[in-house]
């Protein structure tokens, strides 16, 4: 039998292992030695704007890498059941978080009995999106914009509550968090969920709320409520005719902002190059007009960031959640 002259043997050897070595740069870090699948964790039930977005992320990263990328949800205690499974994975098992605000840098503040820190025992991957809320108050409410708000707040006989989904929730600490800036006082009223708390606002029975806007949108648009303000920096695409409760024009709100921030986080067993390897990924499909575009419909704004960004966002929103918990009393 001929065969081949042992130059031309070296040179199919190399260009086998070049095409290898081709192959396994093109393929996601994470499934060497591990499922080629990659677990998005959603800790809240299907449907709501943390699974959306989630599912938007999957999406994206799909279409653009043709990998396989499925949302799990995990529901219960306030989103620390999903966290924990994310927190205890192991670096093969590619899991990762759908992390907000509430459930990484508030949960930690907010739960004494926690055997685990989100905001430390998992590693941030990159931001992709950010969500604020909407102030709002009965349509016939005699309140027209978030001075008078705040004026009749400052009255010595003020009685005045406000409503939200539940104790520990964004639209809780965010009026809390409005009220000690104030120096004012109103009683909390915790609902269980959105649709019930926006319900008694809109008829009357509590007099203002700080709600996701999705939700609130669809009454303020029927008529049944007024929105005063969103809780942002700047106004977003989708309400902007809407102020900034830094617009108000009151002093103490001058820099008042309260946003979510969603991103994905990995378990602290990753490794390195794998978590940078997504990370590039994410930015990218999140950089696209269609991706972003989908956000804005949802109520959300972009905000890009890597491992370095998130990690110092989640830092800073810790400390400033931590202290409205601590001064509230709030406690799960």
């Amino acid at each position: 039998m001929n065969r081949p002259a042992p130059s031309l043997l070296s040179r199919r050897h190399a260009l086998a292992a070049a095409l290898g070595l081709a192959a396994m740069s093109l393929a996601p870090a994470w499934a060497q030695g591990s499922s080629p699948v990659m677990r998005i964790i959603v800790p809240f039930a299907p449907g709501g704007g943390n699974d959306v977005l989630a599912r938007q992320l999957a999406h994206g990263l799909t279409e653009m890498f043709k990998q396989d990328v499925i949302v799990q949800n995990k529901p219960g205690a306030g989103g620390n059941l999903g966290t924990e499974q994310v927190v205890r994975a192991s670096a093969q098992s590619n899991t990762f978080l759908l992390g907000h605000t509430g459930t990484v840098s508030i949960n930690p503040a907010l739960y004494k009995n926690l055997k685990f820190n989100a905001s430390t025992d998992l590693q941030p991957v990159a931001m992709f999106a950010s969500s604020a809320l909407l102030l709002v108050v009965p349509a016939d409410s005699p309140i027209q914009n978030v001075a008078q708000l705040a004026e009749a707040l400052r009255k010595t006989d003020s009685d005045m509550d406000y409503a939200s989904s539940g104790a520990g929730t964004g639209g809780h600490l965010t009026g809390e968090l409005f009220l000690q800036t104030l120096g004012a006082q109103a009683v909390h009223v915790p609902y269980k969920g959105t649709a019930p708390a926006l319900a008694d606002v809109a008829g009357g029975q509590v007099d203002f709320s700080f709600s996701v806007i999705p939700a609130a949108m669809a009454l303020v648009k029927s008529g049944k409520l007024r929105a005063l303000a969103v809780t942002s920096a700047k106004r977003m695409h989708l309400l902007p005719d809407v102020p900034t409760m830094i617009e108000s024009g009151v002093p103490a709100l001058a820099d008042f902002e309260s946003t979510l921030t969603y991103g994905i986080l990995a378990p602290k067993a990753m490794p390195h190059d794998a978590v940078r390897q997504l990370e590039a990924r994410i930015l990218k499909a999140a950089a696209t007009p269609d991706f972003q575009a989908k956000l804005v419909v949802e109520g959300a704004e972009p905000m890009l960031g890597g491992s370095t960004e998130y990690a110092r966002r989640i830092q800073e929103e810790s400390r400033k959640w931590g202290q409205v918990v601590t001064v509230s009393g709030a406690a799960v």
